[in-house]
């Protein structure tokens, strides 16, 4: 566990953690809540910007027939993985960043 608290008072590493456990809700969440933690407002910033994303892009591959099926199967393998990877790294604490989402997460957080 990380000895640093975010502003919310839970531990820095879990409030990043709990923002990828609740795709869009925790990135919300936490970035209404958190007030000082850049670690947690870059995770919940970038939770919000790629599971927005990977929803979007669900629904425009369900207005295509056949090969959108099958995107949406490659979408969603993809979101599962995406999911546990950026947990794992979460709670160890890490500043993984995703490759475009994670560089416009980081740079959006500097400007707060």
């Amino acid at each position: 566990m990380s000895p640093f608290k975010s502003s919310t008072g839970i531990p820095e590493n879990l409030a990043a953690t709990l923002c990828y456990l609740f795709p869009m809700v925790g990135g919300i969440l936490f970035l209404a809540l958190e007030k000082r933690s850049r670690y947690v407002m870059f995770h919940a910033l970038q939770s919000l910007l790629a599971f927005g994303s990977l929803a979007l892009a669900h629904m425009l591959s369900g207005a295509v027939p056949i090969v959108g099926l099958l995107a949406s199967g490659l979408l969603a393998l993809i979101g599962v993985l995406m999911w546990l990877v950026l947990m794992f790294h979460a709670v160890q604490g890490r500043w993984f960043k995703l490759p475009w989402i994670g560089r416009f997460a980081e740079k959006q957080i500097a400007r707060m």
